[in-house]
C-alpha cells in the first residue's frame, strides 16, 4: 500500500466514498474499497468514522446538505419579493432533484438506498427544507404578499403539496413531456392560494 500523498481527512473519505459507491454500488461498496482507493489501511478510515454506518451516513448527509446549501442562498436573497423566491426555490429543489435522477441513475438509486438507512439525516434535512421554506412564508407575510397564521405549519403544506416534484419515490415522472407545466400549475395554484 503506497503512503497516502495528502493528509487523510473526512472530506477526503467522503470523496472516496462517493466514487466507491458509484463504482460497487451501495450493496458490494466496502470501507476497505474506500481505504484502497485512498491508498491507506481500513483502520485509517475508521479513525474518521467509527463504523460503516457511520461512514454512510455522512455521504447521505453531505449529499443532501448540497442540495439545502443552494436553496439556503435563494432564501437569503432578499432584494426578491417573497413570491418570487417561493417560486424560485420549488423550482430549483425539483431541478436539483431531476438532474440527480436524470443525469446519473446509477447515482440517485444508490443515494435513494442510502437515505432509507439513515432517516436520521433524511429527517433533518426535511426539516432544513421546510425550515427554509418557512422563512420564505413569514417574508411573505411580514411584506403583506402571503397569509398564514402559521408559516412553519403553510411552508410543511407546501413541501407537502409538491412532493411529486422532490419526493425520490416520483423520479420515474420527472422526465415526461409535460411535467413541468404540471410543475407550473401546482405552483400556482399553492401561490394563488398564499395570496391574501
Amino acid at each position: 500500500m503506497a503512503p497516502p500523498t495528502e493528509v487523510l481527512t473526512a472530506e477526503r473519505i467522503l470523496e472516496a466514498t462517493e466514487e466507491v459507491l458509484r463504482r460497487h454500488g451501495p450493496a458490494k461498496a466496502t470501507v476497505v474499497d474506500v481505504a484502497r482507493a485512498l491508498g491507506v489501511s481500513h483502520g485509517s478510515v475508521y479513525r474518521h468514522f467509527r463504523t460503516k454506518a457511520a461512514l454512510r451516513e455522512a455521504v447521505t448527509k453531505r449529499w443532501l446538505d448540497r442540495t439545502s446549501e443552494a436553496l439556503a442562498g435563494i432564501v437569503a436573497e432578499t432584494s426578491r419579493d417573497p413570491e418570487a423566491r417561493l417560486r424560485a426555490w420549488l423550482l430549483a429543489l425539483f431541478e436539483a432533484k431531476r438532474h440527480k435522477a436524470g443525469d446519473d441513475p446509477e447515482l440517485f438509486a444508490t443515494y435513494t438506498t442510502l437515505a432509507g438507512e439513515n432517516s436520521d439525516a433524511v429527517d433533518e434535512h426535511l426539516e432544513d427544507l421546510t425550515g427554509q421554506l418557512a422563512e420564505i412564508v413569514r417574508a411573505g407575510v411580514e411584506a403583506g404578499a402571503f397569509t398564514s397564521a402559521d408559516p412553519l405549519v403553510t411552508a410543511r403544506a407546501v413541501f407537502q403539496a409538491t412532493a411529486r416534484f422532490h419526493d425520490p419515490g416520483y423520479h420515474r415522472e420527472w422526465q415526461q413531456p409535460g411535467v413541468l407545466d404540471e410543475f407550473e400549475a401546482v405552483v400556482d395554484l399553492l401561490v394563488r392560494g398564499l395570496r391574501p
